[in-house]
């Protein structure tokens, strides 16, 4: 009694199951182009450009959840001294910064 049967190979599936493979790679590439990395090129360069255009006076939103007004910057260095209220500043990296907000959020928390 012989349960299981014979398999065979299949056989003409040749250059046309290469060709289809090249084609799929290609679309997966397109798909991770505009899905992943496009995207995320995006934010870089607008975060780049907040990093750039920020001024002594600014009210900033950290990583954190912290919220305060620049109270020294200085072009050659990484690190940026945020006043949280009138009696504690804290000294933080530029990069830790997330959003700039409009003037007058502070006073309205």
């Amino acid at each position: 009694m012989n349960f299981i049967s014979n398999a065979y190979a299949q056989g003409g599936a040749g250059a046309d199951g290469g060709m289809s493979m090249i084609i799929m790679l290609a679309v997966f590439g397109l798909i991770f182009y505009f899905m992943i990395f496009r995207p995320q090129s995006k934010r870089v360069k607008e975060h780049k450009n907040l990093m750039s255009s920020l001024s002594k006076g600014d009210e900033v939103l950290t990583n954190g959840g912290l919220v305060g007004k620049i109270a020294k910057i200085t072009d050659d260095s990484d690190y940026v001294l945020l006043s949280l209220s009138e009696q504690s500043q804290v000294t933080i990296k530029k990069d830790f910064i997330t959003a700039v907000l409009p003037k007058g959020s502070i006073q309205s928390l």
